[in-house]
């Protein structure tokens, strides 16, 4: 279960800042997945937990990167063409199994082993074969389309470090690295609700007054996404009791809860005062836009988050705050995503003291570089909008006027979504 200290984001009262609060789940945060073996073709998006360590080198031994004739570069001209007799083959899986000698050429194929003596592969569209003789033009470099054993892992390299989230390449050097399996964190248990009367299921007959729920399955992909494993708890009414109860039963057997709505401070908003009869609340609104009324706290040794109700307030928190916490929990490395240095193509008011994010899109301005340009609407409740986005703008908390053609920070969405 997450172990997070009893004082974690305790606040005065006052809104916290973004930058504390990461820096109070970077202290506090304790890893609690389990280490598990997996097969390598299983571990797509896993958190690694151990360093590979690769036992063999890549390649092997010396081989060919071309089609063409391995040959001894002291036997070529330096200005003149050279004409060598063709002696024997050598391909991928079958190797010369002999020396050549000075003034041999052997036909090479890629990724055929080099034979003992040449030390250099004539690419074949530069050579033209007469009979039994290939005639080589002058100018190429000792050594090469040669590749060497150990260029691109050598035996006893550490290829893949602890914390990292797989990537299919990651996978594919794991492989070449000669692993069938190696040792990754258990998937983190999530326990996801939403909460309010005002929900129904998408499926079912609009009722007056009533939405379906968004958040639940935007929530439940970005979870899915880091390779969580989400118990989707459905809908949650507007009842203090039944909601101390969920939470009190899911956090018996989960390492993280997740709720949307009922964290403001509305007679039918029941989820912050749930968490504090049977928990800790340590932290509840942020200095953010959108997103301020986030709660964080645990039930027992559980961690809890509680987002807001608003869809783009939801998944923005989720990516500045809920991500990062994930990552901690499954011992995973946290870098910060890549932000991109590009002109604004809109003025922007904001207030002091708070971290804003705008939707925004990339386009080519008048001078074919790209612009950021803001989302018209900019309502919490829009959830088009972060389908129309490309991303959001980030500012920072200093800022109050943003003028045309400033630089600001863009952060892409494929920088931290599936």
């Amino acid at each position: 279960m997450a172990q997070l200290s009893d004082d974690c984001f305790a606040h005065g009262g006052q809104l916290m800042r973004l930058d504390e609060a990461l820096a109070l789940l970077e202290a506090r945060i304790q890893t609690v997945t389990e280490v598990e073996p997996v097969a390598l073709a299983d571990t797509l998006g896993r958190v690694l937990r151990q360093d590979v360590i690769s036992a063999v080198s890549v390649p092997a031994a010396d081989n060919s990167a071309v089609d063409g004739y391995a040959v001894h570069f002291a036997d070529l001209a330096p200005q003149a063409e050279t004409r060598l007799l063709v002696t024997g083959r050598a391909a991928a899986g079958h190797p010369l199994g002999r020396a050549a000698k000075p003034g041999e050429a052997i036909r090479i194929f890629t990724g055929a082993l080099m034979p003992e003596g040449p030390d250099t592969v004539m690419m074949q569209e530069d050579c033209r074969l007469e009979g039994e003789t290939v005639v080589i033009q002058p100018g190429i470099k000792q050594g090469s389309n040669r590749r060497l054993a150990g260029e691109d892992i050598a035996a006893g390299d550490t290829v893949l470090r602890s914390g990292q989230r797989l990537r299919p390449q990651d996978v594919g050097l794991a492989a070449a690295a000669g692993l069938t399996e190696v040792a990754v964190s258990r998937p983190l248990r999530v326990a996801l609700f939403s909460t309010g009367d005002e929900l129904q299921e998408p499926g079912q007959p609009p009722r007056p007054g009533c939405i379906y729920d968004s958040n639940r399955y935007t929530v439940g992909a970005l979870l899915r996404g880091l390779g969580c494993r989400v118990s989707d708890l459905g809908i949650l009414p507007d009842q203090r009791e039944r909601v101390t109860a969920a939470l009190g039963a899911a956090a018996e057997s989960h390492d993280l809860l997740i709720t949307s709505g009922g964290v403001s401070t509305g007679e039918e908003d029941h989820v912050k005062a749930a968490v504090e009869t049977q928990g800790k609340l340590h932290a509840w609104k942020l200095a953010i836009k959108p997103g301020r009324p986030i709660a964080l706290g645990q039930i027992a040794s559980t961690a809890f988050v509680g987002l807001p109700g608003n869809p783009v307030a939801s998944m923005v928190t989720f990516l500045a705050v809920v991500r990062p916490m994930i990552l901690r929990l499954m011992g995973g490395q946290v870098e910060p995503p890549h932000r991109f240095a590009v002109p604004a193509d809109f003025d922007h008011k904001k207030k002091k003291d708070r971290r804003e994010w705008v939707r925004a899109r990339l386009s080519l301005g008048s001078d074919g570089r790209l612009v950021a340009r803001k989302f018209p609407r900019e309502g919490a409740g829009i959830l088009s909008s972060l389908v129309e986005a490309d991303g959001l703008v980030e500012l920072p908390e200093d800022l109050t006027r943003l003028e045309p053609g400033a630089i600001v920070e863009f952060l892409p969405f494929s920088e931290v979504t599936p």
